[in-house]
């Protein structure tokens, strides 16, 4: 992961040339002589030094009139003009599943993806901590119940894939410290979370064809006005999962040590957090891209991801005890499954911004289709 963000760096500084037009001078007496670049990159690994661009000796107007510059030398990124951003994805207008899914698979393997995925995947790890310090300490000093904080530990138990039990006893003992830890959980999740949303805007833009993304200060207010939705959606689940249960224990006369209880409350609980994770995708597809969407082009998508998501997380936490991380990473094993983790949410949130671009712009295409026909029978 290093290497590829080093190298997606590396090609934002330096932007990538075509063959035909790249230059590689050597010393010489009138003229410059191209140099293919493997050359020039073998030659250097090896110790020796490549010489630099010098510039030919003038010659006497007099001798020659006014000399032609081939096109050819022009170069694009000398001058500082980066070529246009494009979609990842050019499918054909009759393209099908198949070719659609061709198209998903060649995305996820481009270097790029891995990189924002990876970045996000950071991010999310830094902010999850924090927001969980802050969600009980909301339901502890605003809202005054201990059900919602019984039913923020159940979440947490029901969406992180493992150390459930070591996170939620932590963030407790956290949350029930002095103020100054809370208000510096307040400060990191506030800095965290635009480290979320700045790759993923970049990577959604990406998909969407978008060529500018949002000023510096403006992806900050859209960052924070989405920490804020996510953290409302989350406090929405907590607080109707906390009513589920106390509508469970009074229907069962608080008799809740039984089969019939567990199930239900397990089922509550899993369309309580399959809701949220539906909505916590919508507002992501919607609002992060910098231009304006139709609802119907992110939110099937968005169902699917979010069902998706829970299917992955199962899967998931059926390999870890084959991953065996506790042997290789003793006890930094929770750490290192809970970012392998929401690598994995990274790389499906953005399969998914890309297939709903991808359909959106062939649904766009045939209803453009269908009009050019309507208009030449009329004529």
């Amino acid at each position: 992961m290093l290497w590829q963000e080093l190298e997606f760096s590396a090609r934002k500084i330096y932007p990538t040339v075509p063959q035909d037009r790249r230059l590689y001078a050597i010393l010489h007496e009138s003229h410059f002589e191209a140099v293919p670049p493997a050359a020039s990159i073998a030659a250097m690994s090896l110790g020796i030094p490549v010489p630099r661009i010098v510039a030919p000796p003038e010659i006497p107007e007099a001798e020659v009139g006014e000399v032609a510059v081939p096109e050819a030398v022009v170069d694009d990124a000398l001058v500082g003009v980066p070529a246009q951003p494009k979609p990842p994805a050019r499918l054909s207008r009759n393209a099908g599943f198949g070719e659609g899914l061709w198209s998903l698979a060649r995305y996820m393997t481009q270097t790029e993806v891995h990189t924002y995925a990876f970045s996000v995947a950071a991010n999310t790890i830094l902010s999850l901590f924090p927001f969980i310090v802050l969600m009980f300490t909301i339901a502890r000093s605003v809202f005054h119940s201990h059900a919602m904080e019984g039913a923020i530990a159940d979440m947490i138990r029901y969406f992180l894939p493992t150390g459930q039990e070591f996170v939620t006893k932590n963030m407790e003992i956290v949350a029930h410290a002095r103020s100054g830890v809370r208000l510096a959980s307040v400060v990191m999740l506030l800095i965290s979370s635009t480290g979320v949303f700045l790759p993923l805007e970049v990577a959604l833009n990406r998909v969407w064809g978008v060529t500018k993304n949002r000023s510096y200060f403006m992806n900050q207010l859209v960052s924070l006005g989405l920490a804020a939705g996510i953290g409302t959606i989350a406090m929405l689940s907590v607080a109707i999962t906390a009513a589920q249960q106390s509508v469970l224990q009074a229907l069962f006369f608080g008799h809740v040590n039984n089969a019939g209880f567990f199930f239900l409350s397990h089922w509550l609980l899993q369309i309580s957090a399959a809701v949220a994770s539906i909505l916590l995708f919508f507002l992501i597809y919607w609002v992060l891209p910098n231009r304006k969407l139709p609802v119907r082009a992110v939110l099937p998508t968005a169902i699917v991801i979010g069902l998706s998501w829970e299917l992955a997380k199962m899967l998931y936490c059926a390999a870890l005890p084959w991953m065996d991380l506790h042997s290789v990473y003793g006890p930094f094993s929770v750490s290192v499954s809970l970012m392998l983790w929401a690598f994995v949410t990274g790389l499906l949130l953005l399969a998914g911004a890309h297939y709903s671009a991808t359909r959106h712009t062939l649904r766009l295409a045939h209803q453009a289709d269908l009009e050019r026909m309507k208009e030449e029978k009329k004529q």
